[in-house]
C-alpha cells in the first residue's frame, strides 16, 4: 500500500511555543526600530548646522523640519479653538517665577515712567500709557500656563485683548502683516508672534495677576499672555511693539527652539 502523504495536519502551536513566537517577533520589530532611530540620530547629529539668523543653535533637517511643522499648523489654525479655562478658585495663589531674562539686570526701571512704544513705518511712534490701556475693556483669563521645562499651572490673568488694542489704537492695518516683534524695554528679551496668535481672542496684554497688579518678577506693568503658546513667548514686561511680514527676532529660536513654540 502506498503512504498517503496528501493534507497533513500540523499539530496546534501550545502555548509557550506561541508566546516564544510573539517574544520573537516583538524582538525583531524593536530592533529594527531602534537601529532605525540610532541611524537617524546619527544621521541629524552629522546633519550640518542651519545658518545663524532670526533661527540658529540647531541642525538644518530639524529646522526645516520645524518651519514646515508651522507652516501646517498656521494653516490650521482656529480662533473659534480656544484653551480650556477653569474657575478662579481653581488658579495658584502664588505663580511661578520662571526666567528673569531681560527684567533681572534693569535695576534702573521705573514702573511708574513706563509707556508701551509702538513703532510704525513712515509714522511717528505712539507711546501709550498704561492707564490709556486700563481704559479700555478688561478681560480675565484663567488658564493652564505651560513651560517647554515641562511643568504647568493654573493662572489667573486679566488685561486688554490684544485685538481690542489694536482696534482701539487704530492698528487693525499693521496688524495685517504676517508678524509682530516684542522686546522688554533694555532689548534683552524679545519674541516674534504670527498674526493668528495675535489676533487670538484669548491673547492679551496683562496687566493684573490674581486681581492685582503685576508684580516686577512677573513683568510689570505690562506683559504678554498668549494661552496657545509656551511661557517662552509670553514675553515680561513688554516695552516696544513692531509689525512685519517678516520673522522678527525672537530670544530662544536664536538658542535653537522652535520659532512658532505652540501649543
Amino acid at each position: 500500500m502506498k503512504a498517503n502523504h496528501k493534507n497533513k495536519i500540523k499539530a496546534p502551536l501550545t502555548v509557550e511555543q506561541k508566546i516564544r513566537r510573539r517574544t520573537f517577533i516583538s524582538f525583531g520589530v524593536f530592533a529594527a526600530l531602534g537601529t532605525g532611530a540610532v541611524t537617524g540620530w546619527n544621521w541629524l547629529l552629522d546633519a550640518k548646522e542651519e545658518t545663524p539668523g532670526i533661527t540658529g543653535g540647531t541642525r538644518a533637517p530639524l529646522r526645516r523640519a520645524l518651519n514646515k511643522t508651522e507652516l501646517f499648523f498656521r494653516n490650521f489654525f482656529c480662533n473659534k479653538h480656544l484653551a480650556k479655562t477653569y474657575p478662579i478658585a481653581d488658579a495658584v495663589k502664588t505663580p511661578r517665577v520662571n526666567g528673569l531674562i531681560g527684567i533681572e539686570d534693569d535695576e534702573d526701571f521705573d514702573v511708574s515712567n513706563w509707556k508701551l512704544t509702538v513703532k510704525l513705518r513712515n509714522q511717528k511712534d505712539r507711546h501709550i500709557s498704561i492707564e490709556a490701556l486700563k481704559a479700555l475693556p478688561k478681560t480675565e483669563i484663567v488658564y493652564d500656563f505651560k513651560c517647554v521645562e515641562g511643568w504647568d499651572e493654573i493662572q489667573y490673568w486679566a488685561g486688554v485683548k490684544l485685538s481690542d488694542f489694536l482696534a482701539h489704537f487704530k492698528l487693525e492695518e499693521e496688524a495685517q502683516k504676517q508678524y509682530m516683534g516684542l522686546e522688554t524695554p533694555n532689548g534683552a528679551y524679545y519674541v516674534g508672534l504670527e498674526r493668528e496668535s495675535i489676533l487670538h481672542p484669548q491673547t492679551l496684554l496683562a496687566y493684573e495677576m490674581n486681581g492685582k497688579p503685576i508684580s516686577i518678577e512677573h513683568g510689570a506693568p505690562l506683559r504678554l499672555i498668549v494661552p496657545a503658546k509656551y511661557g517662552i513667548k509670553n514675553l515680561k514686561r513688554i516695552g516696544t511693539i513692531t509689525f512685519s511680514d517678516k520673522r522678527p527676532k525672537d530670544y530662544w529660536a536664536e538658542q535653537g527652539y522652535d520659532y512658532y513654540s505652540g501649543l
